[in-house]
């Protein structure tokens, strides 16, 4: 059974200006790199000891929108993640242990 955790992006997030006046999105990166960082802390890993085996950016995601994480550590130590608004998933991946 999937951990949840939620995460926002603020409207003042430094990613945010230019991307785009007055229609402003997440980049996949920032959505991306918060992400981690929830799942790092939450599962008490190294990601230096992980790669990003796979993500998909599925939908847009708004400043200030809250977002739900869910993620599991799975038996052969990489970790399935799936990032979500109230209505969607809006981005998925998967973390793989280094060999």
């Amino acid at each position: 059974m999937p951990d949840t955790a939620t995460l926002e992006i603020p409207a003042d997030h430094p990613a945010l200006p230019g991307h785009f006046p007055g229609n402003p999105i997440v980049p996949g990166v920032v959505l991306l790199d918060a992400a981690l960082a929830q799942i790092e802390t939450a599962l008490r890993l190294d990601l230096r000891e992980y790669q990003l085996a796979s993500a998909k950016f599925l939908a847009i995601v708004r400043p200030g929108e809250r977002l739900a994480i869910e993620y599991e550590a799975l038996a052969n130590r990489s970790v399935r993640f799936t990032i979500r608004n109230a209505e969607q998933a809006v981005a998925s991946g998967v973390l793989a242990a280094n060999p």
